[in-house]
């Protein structure tokens, strides 16, 4: 396919704007306290602006692919922003929101799929790999900006503790998807560098990289290792411990809250 596609490979899909409306609307009811529901509000919130910025990781890796020689990511419909187009839409967008739900960690899913003998020169294989957890980086600095910025005089606190679950979430999944590890982003940005033999002897491992991450994290000195690194970066961006925590304590809202993190309900809560 030797054409850059059409207008209609490129158009947003309504499945993107559809998520995108949700995480407004529940974004304005959590900063107003509309919602009879604030844990709901917040819960809803985070998940369609985390499904959001699963659809942008994917997009950034389709776009510098398509600058970078593949031509076919139109085709294929990865530049609509329309998760339901993934190659793998459970590893792309299910699994990823069911280990939030679950674990409160960011977990990065499935990659779309690039034709990488269409693509001439290393660095440009590197930044397509690079191109989507950079996405991750760049949508937690929007997250922590506030906090970073000291610019949360009249944020409400309900709409606070949501920014720094999902800087949280953003953190996690930047940081586990550049580690090089085979099958991950990060071990894409150093592959083209690996010398032919080594390629080889780690292709097979790819499909399992994911799942050994997520096994190594149920290691509790793992675990607590990791999160402290977390927790070291959202505090250099201003997030306090507290304020993530709080965020998802109230976005696991059929959980028992343990009252630490109340936050006054109806609207003008501040």
């Amino acid at each position: 396919m030797g054409h850059q596609g059409g207008r209609g490979e490129r158009r947003i899909s309504a499945v993107f704007l559809g998520v995108v409306a949700v995480m407004a609307v529940t974004g304005w009811a959590t900063w107003t306290g509309y919602s009879t529901s604030t844990g709901l509000a917040v819960f809803l919130f985070v998940t369609s602006a985390w499904i959001v910025s699963l659809c942008l990781h994917e997009y950034a890796h389709a776009r510098t692919a398509l600058h970078g020689g593949d031509l076919t990511v139109g085709a294929k419909g990865y530049l609509t922003l329309n998760p339901l187009k993934y190659t793998h839409a459970l590893l792309s967008i299910v699994l990823p929101v069911l280990f939030v739900i679950l674990g409160g960690i960011g977990l990065p899913g499935g990659a779309v799929f690039i034709e990488r003998h269409r693509i001439r020169g290393r660095w440009k294989h590197s930044l397509i790999s690079a191109a989507g957890p950079l996405t991750n980086v760049a949508f937690a600095g929007v997250c922590t900006a506030p906090f970073w910025l000291d610019a949360l005089d009249g944020v409400p606190q309900a709409f606070r503790y949501a920014l720094a679950f999902l800087a949280l979430l953003q953190v996690t999944a930047a940081i586990l998807n550049f580690l090089p590890v085979p099958g991950l982003d990060g071990y894409g940005v150093i592959e083209p560098w690996l010398s032919y033999r080594v390629r080889r002897e780690m292709e097979p491992l790819a499909p399992f990289g994911l799942i050994a991450v997520f096994a190594l994290l149920w290691i509790p000195a793992v675990n607590a290792f990791f999160f402290g690194v977390v927790y070291d970066l959202l505090g250099a961006l201003g997030v306090s411990d507290l304020e993530s925590y709080c965020g998802r304590d109230l976005y696991s809202f059929w959980q028992d809250a343990n009252g630490v993190c109340e936050v006054p309900l109806g609207r003008g809560q501040d």
